[in-house]
């Protein structure tokens, strides 16, 4: 079993690896690099501000670097679940299984009209699932008013899977507060497993 483990480890880190992308213009550096990088937590903006649909697209296009059209439909259903966000994280991600498995990722959360910096997520999960992947991820935040309120685990909503066009969207929900991840290449994985995710303010090799 501590083989096992081992190797699911190894799989999701390698799975893991830097995704480049244009997500602010910053070429030749990802994600990743920033938020390794390392960075204070951001504070919420005094007076909540949400975001419109329109300002989500546009920033969804430019991290995803792709037409609006392929992941518009989700964002629309987001939209119509749960309304304007108060925030989003841009991120990447790796994740491996087998039966068990293992999900880490790192990213930038951002408020309107408040502060950008690094947030880091792991966790477990159980199911008819194995292999290894990674994905870019753009999450929607809903009902976010501290910061420190994200530092939890997230269980899975039951019945959230939607996908499109290569694109999957599901939610996290604790309480009133709901993460909305829309993640590129993740096939039926997300479909498969149930588990939660842990979002910590420094990364952690612990998926608990």
């Amino acid at each position: 079993m501590n083989r096992f483990i081992a190797a699911l480890v190894v799989s999701a880190l390698v799975a893991c690896t830097p995704i480049r992308g244009t997500d602010d213009g910053r070429q030749g550096e990802t994600v990743s690099d920033r938020a390794r990088a390392g960075g204070p937590v951001p504070e919420a903006p005094a007076q909540t501000q949400t975001y419109t649909r329109e300002e989500i697209i546009n920033s969804a296009k430019t991290f995803f670097g792709g037409t609006t059209a392929e992941f518009a439909g989700l964002i629309e259903r987001a939209f119509a679940d749960y309304g304007e966000p108060t925030a989003y994280i841009e991120g990447e991600e790796g994740a491996g299984a087998f039966i068990v498995g293992l999900r880490y990722g790192q990213g930038y959360l951002q408020y309107k009209g408040g502060g950008r910096g690094p947030v880091f997520w792991q966790g477990p999960s159980i199911g008819f699932d194995y292999g290894g992947n990674a994905s870019k991820v753009f999450t929607l935040v809903y009902n976010l008013k501290q910061t420190e309120k994200l530092f939890q685990r997230f269980p899975g909503v039951e019945g959230s899977l939607y996908v499109v066009a290569g694109f999957a969207l599901n939610y996290l929900r604790s309480d009133e507060l709901v993460l909305a991840p829309i993640r590129t290449g993740v096939g039926l994985r997300a479909g498969v497993n149930v588990g939660y995710v842990h979002f910590t303010r420094e990364p952690s090799y612990l998926p608990f």
